[in-house]
């Protein structure tokens, strides 16, 4: 494309995990969000809350904000918040805890980290998916795939049945809405055959042969994109993150503090006109398909497309996953699963002791057929 973002704003600063948290009206304790109910519930006294009673912030649906205002630092004040960070040692994740709490694990990879003091400043979230999924399904999901990995350590198999709960995290991403219009040259194939005499075995024989005759192509195709999802996070591995997709967006709901009653909710640290690269090369990839589509033919070539992109707005938005972070013999093993599907994705630990067992066994069996075969021969 030829459009290129200007600078990031200031304000597009990376900010922290966030622990929201409500008073029970019956006790005074804590209400969480169940996701198996859709509704704030109380575990200390049983006492229950919808969580739309009160208005949110955002009535009326989620509403997309200015994509240039944003890079010129025009948001809104109410667009605009600051939280208290730290930084873990680790993973670079960024960590926000609660006034009266000092020390914590990194829910990312259970590193302890110690509090600081640094603010900053970043874009509310405009919508999420809620979980859909509560913690004991999150678990199961992920000892399911545990249980498929057959070279994976025993002892990392059972300490994850045996440990502790999974963390909650609702994992930022910005989403891109753009008008795009793209000038194209190329040029449109399209196949014939010739037939051909060729000796075989001594023999002329008639072959058809494949050709393609080449004429030039050129045109504009059209394209709205709505909700190009791009990670803000990189406190976990991207490969990870991408492969518990789809999401199903339109499921999305305004943000609420009440749906992170419970859960953590990390703070984005890819900056939106970073972002908004990477959705560019979204955009790419899905106009040159239009391209090719557009020119028609047997082959396509593409020499040239000049995009215009307009209209660009964004969200920030919150997506739900159960994350487990196990230290096993000195290193650490993440494990993701989609809180709305169940989709499981993680880094994949080897066991020595099985590898090397399915080798011998391997040798073994590979002997006795070469014994049984020579003897037989």
């Amino acid at each position: 494309m030829t459009d290129t973002p200007p600078p990031a704003p200031t304000t597009a600063h990376p900010t922290a995990t966030e622990e929201h948290r409500f008073p029970c009206d019956q006790c005074g304790a804590d209400y969480r969000f169940d996701p198996e109910r859709n509704m704030l519930i109380c575990d200390f006294c049983g006492s229950t809350r919808d969580v739309m009673e009160q208005t949110g912030p955002w009535e009326g649906g989620i509403k997309e904000l200015d994509f240039d205002a944003a890079l010129k630092n025009l948001l809104p004040l109410q667009e605009m918040e600051e939280i208290r960070v730290t930084t873990c040692p680790n993973c670079a994740a960024q960590v926000e805890f609660d006034p009266d709490v000092h020390a914590t694990e990194c829910p990312f990879c259970a590193t302890p980290v110690v509090t600081d003091t640094g603010t900053h400043r970043h874009i509310k979230p405009r919508g999420l998916l809620p979980f859909s999924l509560d913690e004991s399904a999150g678990r199961a999901a992920m000892n399911d795939w545990l249980g498929r990995l057959w070279f994976a350590p025993n002892g990392l198999q059972e300490y994850a049945r045996k440990g502790r709960k999974m963390q909650g995290i609702y994992v930022p991403y910005w989403t891109f809405d753009a008008e795009t219009r793209s000038d194209y040259t190329g040029a449109r194939g399209t196949v014939y055959y010739e037939s051909r005499t060729v000796m075989r075995d001594g023999k002329p024989q008639t072959v058809q042969v494949q050709k393609v005759r080449w004429r030039p192509a050129s045109g504009r195709v059209s394209r709205f994109f709505d909700d190009v999802l791009v990670l803000a996070s990189k406190a976990l591995p991207k490969k990870f993150t991408d492969a518990l997709e789809p999401w199903d967006l339109s499921a999305m709901e305004p943000y609420r503090p009440e749906f992170l009653a419970g859960f953590r909710a990390e703070g984005y640290q890819v900056d939106l006109d970073e972002g908004f690269v990477e959705a560019l090369q979204k955009m790419d990839r899905q106009i040159e398909r239009d391209v090719k589509f557009d020119i028609g033919g047997d082959r396509q070539r593409i020499n040239r497309i000049d995009t215009d992109v307009s209209d660009i707005t964004f969200k920030h938005v919150l997506l739900p996953v159960w994350l487990a972070a196990y230290k096993y013999q000195g290193k650490s093993y993440r494990f993701v699963v989609n809180g709305r599907t169940g989709r499981v994705q993680g880094e994949r630990p080897w066991s020595a002791w099985k590898i090397a067992f399915a080798v011998i066994l391997g040798l073994l069996v590979a002997g006795v057929i070469g014994y049984f075969y020579a003897k037989g021969g």
